[in-house]
């Protein structure tokens, strides 16, 4: 740089520069493609600050004028240059806005952050504006116009972001250019590809248009003698979220989705956020569908004015809502602060708690008034109003009385209507289905006497069915193979004390530690046995490898199994007649285990052991009754 181009002022910019860049370049550096974002915000705020003064009747600009922030990348000269034609600077301005650092109680900032180690601690990196650009730079250079009549052209140049050199400058319309020359390990920034992509990222919905420019393009162009009028801005300046919703038509919603989230499906449906007051607040948030129950990841981008702040900040946004995608615009709150400062913040609590009853109002009306189509979409939306309704006790007082399950009849029904169709074979009590094909002999029985259970399938449901036994003292959710229900029992068998002598001729011929083996009668006399697993233990389990525990258990959670034996079943009868004569008593333990396993595979699989023991035994009755049955032709 050359001191005799200009009346140079020389100088060194204020606050404690040399402690705060070390400090800029610390915390931003998994972060530095930042500087782009607070660069052309900049160009933005200042094509805002000139509109206004347009339209309070204070500046008078050229009829019709087209506002526009121009990013330019030139490899050649391995610079990258962001215009605008906004309001400029004049050199007094430039001395308070630059030479000064411009966010409030700097030296607290230092004190506070210097021997900081998690870059946490800064939200977004918002407040350091301007400055992020030594990140990148050896070099920065500001050709500045004011707008004011007779204000003079102003360059600042710096090459350590610590001391500076101000003078006169050149540039003869209004507004303001930033040249940056890279540093060597920045040259990425060099890429108009690179560029393209931190754009769409940052900038995609800013209000003022922006064109991406190649340098060496465009000097081509210029010895061709042609211009760059076919340039198209790379950003969408009026986005769905800042209209009124009855601006926007399905197809719309739709086509923003896609472009946002790059997600080929279709959402379910979406809320339109529009709020002015006591907060100013705009937004889409969608119910995408689920891939499957274990697709559970969403993304909410929160803007502020249409500049991309981050994604999913859940000091801001309901920790379920991150479960959803969507656009979040929130201008009013205060992020040039630390986390901490938001989970405290009492407009920030205010959004939170609008956004949630949005979308339970929302829910509320999808399932009054478009019932069939809540249902269709509840195999998708399930795990995040239950996820909602465990992390927030508002929402659940919300949508508590909206919450269905599908039942084994493939209908849907709400908790009290299941309870109140029930109360006759079982008070209080929900019986539910976690696997539809292995749990298959267990719906069957229920079905023959009239009965149903729900489906509750979804890897969330475990801990969610906790959750609504604690919410209701009285409620008890039991598994089908957890507990037989009084309305499966015949209570009119006389089975005086059959079902005791049962119970022993089991117990004794499976000799097998830690079973429990109990009789009753069951109106269902096809059934000989069925296995019942205790459902507090089986629970404890599945949350337990949920969370990555082993997958055998520790010997003190043991698997409780009860043997329930039929004593209406014929072949169980049998047993009862066959163990009265001592030279069956073979014939008996057979018969036994085979009931045992039989119970067991309706259960769950057999061990590759278990199963080969299953066939021997299976030939072993086989041979067995055929041998009896030749006994008894040659007797007759």
């Amino acid at each position: 740089m050359e001191a005799s181009e200009f009346n140079m002022e020389k100088g060194q910019i204020s606050v404690d520069a040399q402690n705060i860049f070390p400090i800029i370049k610390k915390w931003l550096y998994s972060d530095r493609d930042i500087f782009l974002r607070e660069l052309v915000s900049n160009g933005c705020d200042a094509v805002h600050k000139l509109t206004r003064l347009a339209s309070l009747g204070e500046v008078k600009t050229e009829p019709n004028p087209k506002y526009a922030i121009e990013v330019t990348v030139d490899k050649e000269k391995k610079t990258l240059t962001v215009s605008d034609n906004g309001i400029g600077m004049s050199a007094d301005e430039v001395k308070r806005y630059i030479n000064q650092v411009a966010f409030s109680s700097a030296a607290e900032f230092i004190e506070k952050y210097k021997d900081e180690t998690e870059a946490s601690k800064i939200i977004g990196h918002f407040g350091l504006g301007f400055y992020s650009v030594f990140m990148v730079s050896e070099k920065v250079t500001i050709d500045t116009l004011s707008w004011q009549e007779d204000a003079s052209a102003v360059r600042w140049v710096s090459e350590n972001g610590m001391e500076y050199e101000m003078g006169d400058g050149k540039r003869d319309t209004r507004g303001t250019t930033v040249t940056l020359t890279l540093a060597e390990d920045s040259e990425e920034f060099l890429e108009i590809s690179r560029i393209r992509e931190i754009l769409h990222k940052y900038c995609a919905f800013l209000p003022v248009p922006i064109y991406l420019i190649d340098g060496d393009e465009r000097r081509e162009k210029i010895k061709e003698g042609k211009a760059l009028a076919d340039l198209k801005p790379i950003n969408d300046t009026h986005p769905l979220w800042t209209k009124s919703p009855n601006e926007c038509t399905e197809d719309e919603y739709k086509e923003f989705y896609h472009q946002v989230f790059s997600d080929y499906q279709d959402p379910l449906f979406w809320i339109h956020l529009n709020v002015d007051y006591p907060f100013k607040l705009q937004g889409i948030l969608y119910f995408p569908k689920m891939r499957s129950q274990w697709d559970m990841e969403g993304q909410i981008k929160l803007y502020n004015n249409q500049v991309f702040v981050a994604d999913n900040i859940k000091e801001v946004i309901p920790e379920f809502l991150l479960l959803l995608r969507g656009t979040l615009d929130c201008p009013d709150l205060p992020l040039n602060v630390s986390r901490s400062f938001l989970q405290n913040d009492g407009s920030v609590r205010k959004i939170t708690a609008h956004i949630t009853k949005k979308v339970s109002d929302r829910l509320n009306d999808l399932y009054k008034n478009q019932r069939e189509d809540y249902e269709k979409y509840w195999g998708d939306i399930q795990p995040f109003i239950k996820y909602g309704c465990m992390r927030d006790d508002k929402f659940y007082e919300r949508v508590k009385d909206i919450l269905i399950y599908k039942t084994t009849a493939g209908n849907y029904m709400g908790l009290a209507e299941y309870l109140d169709s029930h109360k006759d074979q079982h008070e209080n009590q929900v019986y539910y289905v976690t696997d539809p094909d292995q749990q298959a002999s267990y719906i069957k029985l229920l079905k023959q006497n009239g009965m149903e259970a729900l489906y509750l399938d979804s890897p969330i449901d475990t801990h969610f069915i906790t959750f609504l036994e604690m919410k209701e003292d009285s409620l008890r959710f039991l598994r089908v193979d957890s507990d037989i229900s009084e309305g499966l029992k015949d209570k009119e068998a006389d089975t005086g004390e059959d079902a005791g002598v049962a119970a022993k001729i089991f117990e004794k011929a499976l000799d097998i530690k830690g079973l429990t083996v109990k009789a009753e009668a069951l109106k269902n006399k096809e059934v000989p046995a069925v296995i019942l697993l205790e459902e507090g233990g089986r629970r404890m389990r599945e949350m337990m490898k949920a969370m990555g525990g082993e997958s055998g258990m520790p010997p003190m959670m043991p698997e409780q199994e009860t043997l329930v034996i039929n004593t209406a079943n014929p072949l169980v009868q049998s047993v009862l007649s066959l163990d009265e004569d001592k030279d069956r008593k073979e014939d008996v333990r057979l018969i036994c285990r085979q009931v045992y396993d039989l119970a067991l595979l309706s259960q769950r699989p057999l061990t590759p052991e278990g199963m080969q023991d299953f066939v021997s035994r299976s030939l072993a009755i086989l041979t067995r009754a055929a041998k009896i049955e030749e006994q008894d032709s040659q007797e007759e």
